[in-house]
């Protein structure tokens, strides 16, 4: 597991590049993501507890109907770190289905 170090605003751009559609607001990484209706969504959240159970790092998540927002931030540092990107990438692999 990545370190809790904050990133700094050029390794976070950095980061965002390799991660399409998700943004920066403040000290927190989010996408919305859309799915085909209600159980898609919640079989995408419900793809999401390994990966966040195994990191020890849990997203916040809105969920409303069909699209769900996930947002990322260390709490332990009130900033965005590596940690943070790692599940980003982990996120995008579970909304691909895996």
């Amino acid at each position: 597991m990545p370190a809790a170090e904050p990133l700094s605003d050029e390794e976070v751009a950095r980061a965002l590049e390799g991660l399409p559609g998700w943004r920066r607001e403040g000290n927190e990484l989010y996408k919305w993501f859309r799915f085909d209706g209600f159980p898609q969504a919640v079989a995408f959240l419900q793809r999401l507890v390994e990966p966040a159970e195994r990191m020890n790092h849990h997203p916040d998540v809105e969920n409303h109907q069909a699209r769900v927002r996930i947002g990322l931030h260390t709490w332990s540092v009130g900033s965005i770190t590596a940690r943070d990107v790692a599940l980003a990438r982990e996120v995008e692999r579970a909304a691909a289905g895996g």
